[in-house]
C-alpha cells in the first residue's frame, strides 16, 4: 500500500525540507500552503527527483473552514494517509498593544486552530493504518513567556501542551504523535515576524530548516514525544526549567527588545 503524508507549510522552510525528506524516502505527498506557484515548482521537482505521487492545494488555512477543506482534499487524494505534519504558522514581533487585534487573531488561528481541528478531521483515517505519525511543530518558544512574541509564544506553549496530552490518549492507538520545537531557523520567521532588526543576530544562532528537518523526522519516527534539535537549543531549554520565570523574561525581553 503506498504511504502518503500530509504537509502544511509545504512550500518553504522546515515544511519543504520535511516534505523533501520524505520525498527521498519514498513517501508520496499531499502538500498545502498559500502560494500556488511555489506548490507547483515544488511539486513538480520532487515528482521528477525521486518518482513519487505529489498532489497539492493553494489554500489560505487562516480562513473559516479552510482545515475541514483541506481534510476532505486529503480524504479524496490519499486514504491511506499515514504521517500528517501541522506545519504551518508563523509570528508577529511587537507590543500586544501595538499591533493590531485582527493580525494577532489571525496568527492564532492558524497558529492553533488549524492544528486542532485538521487533526481531528484526520486522526480517524490515520488510526486505520497499521502505523501511522503525527508531528506537530512548536518551538523553543513553548517553554517560556516572551515579551514581544506574547502571544506566539503562548500559541507554541499550547502546541506542545496540546502534542503531550493527544500523545497520551493516542497511547493505545496505531498513531503516534510527536512534537518539534526548533530554535532559531533559517525559514525567513524573522521577516515575516517583522523582526528585520534581529536579522544579524538570528543569522548566528540559525540552524538550516534540512537540519531541523531531518532531527525532526528521526525523532518522528522513533516515537519521541518532544524533539528539540541542537545542543544551544537543549541548553536554553533546561535554563528555563531551573531559572526563575522573572529571570527568564528580563533576559529574553532583553534580546528581543524593539
Amino acid at each position: 500500500m503506498k504511504k502518503y503524508a500530509l504537509i502544511t507549510g509545504a512550500s518553504k522552510g522546515i515544511g519543504r525540507a520535511i516534505a523533501e525528506s520524505l520525498a527521498r524516502s519514498g513517501h508520496h505527498l499531499l502538500l498545502a500552503a498559500r502560494s500556488e506557484e511555489e506548490l507547483q515548482q515544488l511539486s513538480e521537482l520532487l515528482k521528477e527527483a525521486y518518482k513519487i505521487e505529489v498532489f497539492y492545494l493553494s489554500i489560505d488555512l487562516s480562513v473559516e473552514h479552510a482545515a475541514e477543506q483541506v481534510a476532505a482534499w486529503c480524504k479524496a487524494q490519499a486514504p491511506s494517509l499515514s504521517i500528517l505534519i501541522n506545519n504551518a504558522g508563523y509570528g508577529l514581533w511587537g507590543d500586544f498593544d501595538q499591533l493590531t487585534l485582527h493580525a494577532q487573531m489571525n496568527m492564532l488561528r492558524l497558529n492553533i486552530d488549524v492544528v486542532v481541528e485538521l487533526t481531528h478531521h484526520l486522526l480517524p483515517l490515520l488510526k486505520q493504518q497499521t502505523q501511522a505519525y503525527v508531528l506537530n511543530i512548536s518551538s523553543t518558544a513553548a517553554y517560556q513567556a516572551v515579551p514581544t512574541l506574547s502571544l506566539y509564544a503562548a500559541s507554541k506553549t499550547f502546541i506542545l501542551s496540546y502534542s503531550r496530552a493527544l500523545r497520551y490518549e493516542l497511547k493505545d492507538s496505531a498513531v503516534s504523535l510527536s512534537c518539534l520545537c526548533p530554535g532559531p531557523t533559517a525559514t525567513g520567521f524573522s521577516s515575516r515576524a517583522g523582526m528585520d532588526a534581529l536579522a544579524d543576530l538570528a543569522e548566528k544562532f540559525n540552524m538550516s530548516p534540512e537540519n531541523v528537518a531531518k532531527i525532526g523526522l528521526k525523532g518522528m519516527f522513533n516515537k519521541k514525544a518532544e524533539i528539540i534539535p541542537g545542543f544551544l537549543n537543549k541548553v536554553s531549554v533546561f535554563g528555563t526549567r531551573i531559572l526563575p520565570k522573572s529571570l527568564i523574561e528580563r533576559i529574553t525581553a532583553r534580546l528581543y527588545q524593539q
